[in-house]
């Protein structure tokens, strides 16, 4: 029997999410409804109302995987994309996409190296197939940063693949060009495949002036990578529920499609359809608008929240994605119980948080920290927010500290 931890955040989404009053927990950009995505495009096909549900295009519609190809080239360059439609497999959201591409090509007596903090899943999966992981830790003091000397030294023999996740879940942080090129070097140097959840791309609302827009892991000309994303996150559709692998190497797709074969005939024709439809020119670029001015508003109301609040909150500002790692801590800089936090502050008030300890520490790492998701409808944030405030006021300084 194969044994795999409890997904902490997942479940911990489904014992608080329904009865929340103000979810700042969720992490997809405020979704839309049909009529919506309608209304951001001059297009009107989303659904072809005389086509027979039958099974539909194995692998996914040549539109949709033509459309999700197209999105790799809209990193700030001019190139064509570096994959093609053969070059994408749809599948059931990004978790399954993780899921498959991992139980295709890691086994028992593996080594993976993980970038961490991260989804659950990137770790805890390879674990339940034998595998050993390293987890390669982002450097909590230098906003998140990630060491290339420190990814070196985890390299062993038998090292199967480098998973990443960019931008990153919880932190919003961000792995650039350079930093990139370097994991590719070492990678190519290794014969080592690279694995990167790129769910939350391209919503990089917050770079620097001068800061390039970080490219995928499919634009760096190595063969033996796989990227992994979805419609749910930055392009507020999750409830179609759909996600895809793509590759540049046709012998990893077609790996991935075996292995899926098991898993699932086809995503349903409506959901391929309707992401199709958000994934062509004009849509996209107006949704990718509406989401990346709601991030930068939503961004500061709760950079000038946590500001107000200093004593008790410290963070990094994400660069992108739609999840901030806020550490809450007491008046002598000490770390409060996040998991009582979050608790307490759902019981008394409907504002769901998610603790960090719990949900991405194992109750070990990130203690005090809690994770917000703040690219809602504004309302959702200012409300919420405003309750978080009364109960600062009123009940923060009786919460216990971590252990």
């Amino acid at each position: 029997m194969v044994r795999i931890n409890a997904f902490a955040v997942e479940q911990w989404m489904d014992l608080y999410e329904t009865n929340a009053k103000h979810n700042l927990a969720e992490t997809c950009c405020a979704s839309i409804s049909l009529n919506d995505l309608l209304a951001l495009s001059p297009k009107k096909d989303l659904v072809d109302f005389t086509q027979k549900q039958v099974y539909g295009a194995i692998r996914g519609s040549e539109a949709l995987r033509t459309n999700i190809a197209n999105l790799y080239s809209q990193s700030g360059s001019t190139e064509a994309s570096p994959i093609s439609a053969d070059r994408v497999l749809v599948t059931n959201g990004a978790i399954q996409a993780n899921f498959l591409a991992l139980y295709t090509y890691i086994g028992p007596e593996d080594h993976v190296i993980c970038q961490y903090p991260t989804y659950q899943q990137l770790y805890s999966v390879p674990e339940s197939f034998g595998a050993e992981v390293s987890l390669w830790r982002s450097d909590e003091g230098n906003k998140w940063g990630m060491d290339l000397g420190m990814l070196k030294s985890l390299i062993r023999p038998n090292t199967r693949m480098i998973i990443l996740n960019n931008p990153q879940n919880p932190t919003g942080a961000i792995l650039r060009r350079e930093e990139l090129q370097g994991i590719v070097d070492i990678a190519r140097e290794h014969g080592i495949l690279i694995h990167s959840d790129e769910v939350y791309r391209p919503l990089f609302h917050s770079l620097d002036s001068d800061q390039e827009v970080p490219p995928s892991i499919l634009e760096f000309g190595y063969e033996n990578v796989i990227a992994t994303g979805s419609m749910s996150k930055a392009f507020s559709l999750a409830g179609i529920r759909l996600g895809w692998i793509a590759s540049p190497n046709p012998e990893i797709i077609e790996a991935c499609a075996s292995a899926r074969d098991y898993t699932l005939i086809s995503v349903g024709q409506i959901d391929d359809s309707v992401a199709a439809h958000a994934l062509s020119i004009p849509c996209v670029e107006n949704l990718l608008q509406r989401n990346l001015s709601l991030s930068r508003q939503n961004l500061e109301v709760l950079g000038a929240f946590i500001e107000e609040h200093s004593w008790a909150m410290k963070w990094t500002k994400p660069k992108a994605g739609t999840t901030a790692f806020i550490k809450f801590v007491d008046r002598e800089g000490r770390a409060i119980d996040d998991v009582v936090f979050c608790q307490r502050l759902q019981e008394m008030t409907g504002v769901m948080l998610v603790p960090g300890s719990q949900c991405f520490g194992g109750g070990v790492d990130f203690r005090g920290y809690v994770r917000l998701g703040y690219v809602q409808d504004n309302h959702v944030i200012v409300d919420g927010l405003n309750t978080l405030r009364q109960f600062m006021h009123d009940q923060y300084e009786k919460l216990p500290l971590a252990c």
